[in-house]
């Protein structure tokens, strides 16, 4: 199964758990609303911010009325303003009602992931470094955040732990050394990519020798950096993990390192803003 199957299966199934755990036996308020009353509204952004999620919204009204009807007036990936119209709904005021907090619940987290992402690949534009999200996120979420990385012009690292190697500092020990890690994952997977993190450069080297795709350099310091691009000279890709806040990101870039991954691309966000409005 490809990503894309993947995401739209996990979508279908998230979707469905945020509306029963929102909705339960059944929204008694919407109840108050007679069944057949009509109405219109709009989702505007309170803020700036990168958009993700529209997908989900569309699935929260397909799994509450098919009947209602989106007009999206912007798309996933796209920056808004202040007070911008997103999409507009039509169908009946139960449904819009029922559907406006699991709908809004997706598209202002996903559009969080995406706004905080579009900060940090604007800071380092002028490089040619990839931005890496980690496994770092909020459980059951790991598709959604991941597609919102993307939208938010960064990059996905690996889904999870079965389609790529990343060999740890245990795992190191459990195998023996580096080198016997990385020959042992060639045996068992020819041709999938063999990561290794290392924390110093006598474990880079050995991380060479061996023959490693793509090296983690774990919170090296800016010198050590420097002589990791040096020393590597295009053998493997470089990514650079650990310690990376908004006042050291543009330096690490600057070393010529390929990769850096953070944590915080997924791990700490913050919602956007968001408001349903019925005309």
């Amino acid at each position: 199964m490809n990503f894309t199957e993947r995401l739209c299966q996990s979508r279908i199934e998230t979707v469905a758990l945020s509306l029963r755990e929102d909705i339960g036996e059944g929204d008694i308020t919407a109840q108050l609303i007679p069944m057949t009353k009509q109405a219109s509204g709009r989702v505007i952004t309170r803020e700036q911010a990168t958009i993700a999620g529209s997908e989900w919204v569309n699935e929260v009204f397909r799994q509450v009325d098919r009947s209602v009807s989106l007009e999206w007036l912007v798309q996933d990936g796209q920056t808004v303003s202040p007070g911008q119209v997103l999409f507009r709904m039509q169908g009946t005021a139960r449904s819009l009602l029922t559907a406006e907090r699991a709908a809004l619940n997706w598209l202002q987290t996903l559009s969080g992931v995406a706004t905080n992402c579009a900060g940090y690949a604007a800071r380092v534009s002028h490089t040619g470094v990839r931005l890496l999200d980690t496994r770092k996120t909020l459980p059951g979420l790991r598709l959604a955040q991941k597609y919102a990385v993307t939208c938010g012009g960064c990059h996905n690292h690996r889904m999870g732990l079965w389609d790529a190697f990343l060999i740890k500092e245990n795992h190191i020990a459990a195998c023996g050394s580096i080198a016997a890690a990385i020959a042992e994952a060639h045996r068992i997977a020819p041709g999938k990519p063999v990561e290794v993190e290392t924390e110093n450069m006598a474990e880079l080297e050995q991380a060479l020798s061996a023959g490693a795709d793509i090296i983690m350099l774990d919170e090296f310091s800016m010198d050590d950096l420097h002589a990791a691009v040096a020393l590597n000279e295009g053998q493997a890709k470089l990514e650079a993990s650990g310690g990376i806040y908004a006042d050291t990101l543009v330096p690490i870039a600057e070393t010529g390192v390929d990769y850096i991954s953070i944590g915080a691309l997924t791990k700490d966000v913050r919602a956007v803003d968001l408001s349903m409005r019925l005309d």
